[in-house]
């Protein structure tokens, strides 16, 4: 196992992993540094970084000794190991080994942890920036266990929503509510038609009718 050279195919697949680098920073904090190391034979390098800061790399940095020596080991999730950086900062890392579809590893994507980050900005990442108002109906995200959980959750706040807000019409609510969870992308769910069109007493034609104008706009 080591470096091949990528194909067209293989860097496009890369390239489709990059918005993943960002999105484990977001939800980790500035504290946590991630980045996705390619293994082309040509130029191994670092292709995608958040939180560089934390060890002072930028796109173009090198591939380590440590993470080639992690793809000799063969393992696509390492364990968790401690390294450290040049400044004396002590890291908790792991690497994950992105294969192509005939199982060549074509890149490394490495997440390092700073543990000597001071503990208010590791804990502020971590809580949200405004108090958050209590209760399963407010949050912004629904952890259904299955769709018909899932269905049944979103039209019931749909409905809740419009139910509130009187500048809503009566004569427009079930219109209302139908461009709600369009917005929300629930009807490109199976069933999801049939499933709103019962709760809200009123035939899946209407249903159609209201998505096509909607789609029409």
């Amino acid at each position: 196992m080591g470096l091949i050279t990528l194909t067209p195919a293989d860097k496009a697949m890369l390239e489709s992993i990059k918005p993943v680098v960002d999105g484990i920073a977001a939800i980790s904090g500035n504290h946590t540094e991630v980045l996705l190391h390619s293994l082309d034979k040509n130029n191994p390098s670092v292709i995608k970084i958040a939180n560089g800061h934390i060890t002072g790399r930028t796109e173009g940095a090198p591939v380590t000794d440590l993470a080639m020596s992690k793809l000799v080991e063969g393992q696509d999730v390492t364990p968790s190991y401690f390294t450290q950086t040049a400044d004396g900062k002590m890291m908790r890392s792991v690497t994950t080994v992105i294969r192509n579809p005939k199982g060549q590893a074509i890149a490394l994507l490495c997440i390092n942890v700073n543990l000597d980050a001071p503990f208010r900005e590791v804990v502020s990442s971590m809580i949200p920036t405004a108090p958050a108002e209590q209760g399963h109906d407010n949050s912004p995200e629904n952890f259904a266990k299955n769709l018909d959980e899932l269905l049944n959750s979103s039209v019931t706040k749909a409905i809740r929503s419009v139910e509130s807000d009187d500048q809503v019409l009566p004569s427009l609510k079930n219109k209302a509510i139908i461009e709600r969870l369009f917005r929300q992308g629930i009807f490109e769910l199976k069933e999801a038609i049939q499933f709103v069109a019962d709760h809200l007493c009123i035939s899946h034609h209407t249903v159609y009718r209201h998505l096509r104008e909607l789609k029409s706009r």
